[in-house]
């Protein structure tokens, strides 16, 4: 099951039950199961506390995800800075929603396995998303 929990940050994640069924089906797609996700949106302040107290990095990021995956099943915590998605969407040139999504998708590509931290697998991991939104993009345009 995917939970959302907004935290100190007044977010609304638009058509919850669609972000639901589509996480879920890339999961899938994934070749594994879906358990507990918690996405967790907050500020750029609390997600700086977070990045301190659990990994020692004293910088703003837009998402931190906890994996707790057992065997073939999915679940973690994904904790996003709702102002990080705002700035990101400002820069990217995209609706602050499509941007959400894309940092949503992010967590749970980690949570599949996925990495971000050289070159080439942030080159991997940004073609991943981009094939993960097209899904939601055709899945719900109908």
């Amino acid at each position: 099951m995917i939970y959302f929990n907004d935290l100190d940050s007044s977010c609304r994640v638009k058509n919850r039950k669609k972000v639901k069924n589509w996480l879920s089906g890339v999961i899938s797609s994934g070749g594994k199961k879906l358990g507990d996700i918690s996405i967790v949106l907050c500020s750029d302040d609390y997600l700086l506390d977070v990045n301190n107290q659990y990994l020692n990095h004293n910088y703003y990021t837009d998402i931190i995800t906890f994996d707790y995956n057992e065997k073939d099943v999915v679940g973690g915590d994904l904790f996003i800075s709702y102002d990080r998605v705002k700035e990101n969407a400002k820069h990217e040139g995209v609706l602050i929603q499509h941007e959400l999504r894309r940092v949503m998708v992010h967590g749970v590509l980690h949570l599949l396995g996925l990495k971000d931290k050289t070159k080439t697998e942030a080159k991997t991991m940004r073609a991943a998303e981009d094939v993960a939104l097209k899904m939601f993009h055709v899945e719900h345009s109908k």
